[in-house]
């Protein structure tokens, strides 16, 4: 049956249209006052924000051993050559160097690439993965070529409050106080590794700004010949914004980049859960045309 491809619940793929792909997704665990749930099996993504905002103990975690490995059996017990698991960066969270570790009892039938991705770039880089095995392509080769993308992306993210950064120990108490009086937005950005400041504007509107204008940079400079190429793909993503809000975005990034096709996902929990609700996102990565 070829090369299966998996990921995990942070590319922002649902299990349906990953049923529709023909691809495998793996279930992410959070705790919400330390009890252990589920996306779509416990709580919905509304609840989850709610309980956020509620001030209710929320933290991510990585899927045990058994549920990693067990899967993996699940699926190649259907008649799979070898599997390509594409899980969160490793700058962002342990569980891709845990797989590494489960997967030295697979032979070499299971490849975890670490791309160094989230979100909708870890998404297209699925989508990347899927095509690679539709050519023909086995997983050791799937992993490498993915690999060496892996920094053919950019993310940056406009947070709505800085109630969360201030619970993660990104901003001290003193600077989330002085930054809401004064209305300031921070503007985060991922380039491979880990979340890290970019900017502070004052409001939304200018923080809007300086992600589209950092994403023109980008697209100019870093990554010119992949843009010119027509093999760089545009992303919109946000942490539960209302219709409105989120359409808006959309509408203003078309306006700066017209004539491109957006790929449009909300953020994973695992992003979200640091940043809060209301935050809103461009990204942009190499794709396989």
């Amino acid at each position: 049956m070829g090369t299966a491809v998996m990921t995990d619940e942070n590319s922002g793929i649902s299990h349906e249209k990953a049923e529709s792909l023909g691809i495998f997704i793996m279930k992410m665990p959070f705790f919400i006052n330390g009890e252990l749930k589920y996306q779509g099996t416990d709580m919905t993504v509304k609840q989850f924000y709610e309980a956020l905002e509620n001030g209710s103990d929320v933290s991510t975690s990585q899927p045990s051993p058994g549920d990693v490995m067990d899967m993996w059996d699940k699926i190649l017990a259907q008649g799979y050559d070898d599997i390509v698991y594409i899980p969160m960066s490793s700058g962002l969270s342990e569980s891709c160097n845990s797989a590494k570790i489960f997967a030295e009892d697979y032979n070499g039938r299971v490849q975890v690439v670490d791309n160094h991705r989230i979100s909708v770039t870890m998404e297209q880089s699925v989508y990347d993965a899927i095509k690679y095995a539709e050519q023909g392509m086995d997983a050791a080769a799937i992993k490498e070529r993915l690999e060496k993308e892996a920094y053919d992306a950019t993310i940056y993210i406009a947070v709505d409050t800085l109630t969360y950064l201030k619970k993660g120990g990104r901003v001290t108490a003193a600077a989330a106080a002085i930054g809401t009086v004064l209305n300031l937005k921070p503007v985060l950005t991922i380039q491979g590794e880990k979340l890290d400041a970019f900017a502070k504007e004052r409001g939304m509107k200018k923080a809007r700004h300086t992600m589209i204008k950092a994403m023109q940079k980008d697209l100019e400079e870093r990554f010119a010949s992949l843009d010119k190429a027509g093999k760089f793909r545009l992303c919109i993503s946000y942490s539960y914004v209302d219709d409105e809000t989120l359409q808006s975005w959309i509408d203003e990034v078309k306006e700066f980049f017209p004539g491109r096709e957006l790929l449009i996902t909300p953020l994973s929990l695992s992003v979200g859960c640091h940043i809060g609700p209301g935050a809103l996102a461009i990204a942009a990565c190499r794709m396989e045309v």
